[in-house]
């Protein structure tokens, strides 16, 4: 099989990023709700969060378990942090988070997404109420870090939900049961395909080039840097992703999108600290990925 790629570029973001009419309002340009944080970690719903930001969404709101929803609450005023009762997920949470959802789609009007995932960790019932929140929910979705964990063994919650996996290869290959990171570029461009297309979904495969695919087209970024591969580089492109994904857009193109960004905005970063860059300092770049021409 010879299955060519789009060859991910600049022009993408053409798509997404369009003058803005004097006449928008708030949520024209979607409401992120970040899903994520434990008792032990803190940082991934506040680097998705402040990314998202950067990337054009209107709002972001932290649903987090109280003490990792206290930090990320303090760690920056644009971050709105909702505290859940206790250190994990739990089913108990369950019907604030689907109410949660309910009243983001109803003030945006549908302009909202979800990411869910990062810092959850791994309890069985943590995974169990994962499973159930994406079993009812049906709009736009990033699954990430521990939310891909969660549902690889329940694919029914996800297939053929407007949703996107941001999985690197150790979580690629717990939702497929394939490991791709040796092999040659073109088996891997097809294997991503191929369980896209199983599983009825959109994955973007993280590794030293990012690739895209709902299981009918495929897309493959080169933007990156080796520098990048500090914990929390995920987090802000999953930020990134559910941004554009809050604004309709379909998941092949913001995975596209936000793999162009995220890549990008490391090179630039990594260009000026190396060994010493750190996921803020993406974030920091991601303005001038996406505001400058060319």
């Amino acid at each position: 099989m010879n299955l060519k790629a789009i060859e991910i570029t600049k022009d993408v973001l053409k798509e997404i990023y369009k003058e803005r009419p004097r006449d928008a309002r708030r949520y024209h340009y979607g409401l992120l709700l970040i899903i994520g944080g434990s008792q032990f970690y803190s940082g991934p719903p506040a680097f998705a969060g402040l990314s998202a930001y950067r990337a054009g969404v209107d709002v972001v709101r932290i649903i987090a378990p109280k003490r990792a929803a206290d930090i990320i609450a303090s760690f920056s005023p644009l971050l709105a942090a909702y505290p859940l009762e206790g250190n994990l997920l739990t089913k108990g949470h369950l019907a604030t988070l689907l109410s949660m959802t309910e009243a983001a789609k109803a003030v945006t009007h549908g302009k909202t997404a979800v990411l869910i995932g990062g810092g959850l960790g791994r309890t069985e019932e943590t995974q169990k109420t994962i499973i159930e929140y994406l079993s009812n929910i049906n709009i736009p979705a990033v699954i990430d870090a521990d939310a891909i964990r969660a549902v690889a063994e329940a694919p029914e919650c996800f297939r053929g939900k407007p949703f996107l996996f941001t999985s690197h290869n150790r979580e690629f290959s717990i939702l497929t049961g394939k490991d791709i990171y040796e092999s040659p570029e073109e088996e891997k461009i097809e294997t991503v395909k191929r369980e896209a297309e199983r599983l009825q979904t959109t994955i973007l495969w993280k590794g030293p080039e990012d690739i895209v695919s709902d299981g009918k087209e495929v897309a493959i970024n080169r933007t990156g840097s080796p520098y990048m591969s500090k914990g929390g580089t995920g987090d802000t492109l999953a930020g990134i992703a559910g941004a554009i994904m809050a604004r309709n857009i379909p998941a092949f193109v913001a995975g596209q999108a936000a793999a162009f960004i995220n890549g990008k905005a490391g090179e630039v970063a990594a260009e000026k600290l190396k060994e010493s860059l750190y996921p803020t300092d993406i974030i920091d770049e991601i303005t001038n990925v996406i505001n400058q021409p060319g």
